[in-house]
């Protein structure tokens, strides 16, 4: 290997491509804009209720579109992404549930239906956050080599795979050799 930027193609060839860290920052970053814009139109003194109507959608919707984008960021099952998309579109159900019930049976009267709404979206949220953490720890888990430690050597071409235990290898490096010795070691 003749630099590190070619070690670190070959650690990540296949877990992320550009397109997909491309479409995970244009979610995450539409799901800002969406917050942001929520923000302004609330922070612009505006008391109309149509002002507020959109930027409960806006907010509403940014928050379940960052947690797909992390999850398309990052390496996860198909278990793991349809369980963000589930939580996306319960949440997105709420949106929905809130932009036909606000204003007029939001609070306020015998027929609310706030309650409702936040649970829904609540839920959605909840299960798409659920998800996330889930392929945050898995993709951790998977980087830990669990007590096997996996050495490439490279000799005259020819690429040989090795794995020996962590405690092993600790073994052979606490004594502090060379690296050519510990490589000799671990081939035999």
């Amino acid at each position: 290997m003749t630099s590190l930027d070619q070690a670190y193609d070959r650690r990540w060839q296949g877990i992320r491509s550009p397109r997909r860290v491309a479409a995970g920052l244009a979610l995450v970053g539409v799901g800002v804009v969406g917050l942001v814009a929520a923000l302004l139109l609330l922070a612009t003194g505006s008391t109309s209720t149509t002002a507020k109507a959109y930027a409960g959608v806006a907010a509403g919707l940014g928050v379940p579109t960052m947690l797909l984008g992390v999850v398309v960021v990052l390496p996860a099952s198909v278990r793991q992404r349809l369980g963000v998309v589930i939580g996306a579109l319960l949440a997105a159900g709420g949106v929905v549930l809130f932009w036909e019930v606000y204003p007029e049976q939001w609070t306020r009267t015998a027929n609310s239906l706030a309650f409702e709404t936040l649970l829904v979206y609540g839920l959605g949220c909840a299960i798409a956050l659920w998800f996330v953490f889930s392929t945050i720890a898995s993709f951790r888990l998977r980087n830990n080599p669990q007590g096997m430690v996996r050495l490439e050597v490279v000799k005259e071409g020819s690429t040989e795979t090795i794995e020996v235990s962590e405690r092993r290898y600790q073994q052979m490096i606490s004594d502090g050799g060379d690296a050519e010795d510990v490589i000799e070691e671990i081939e035999d």
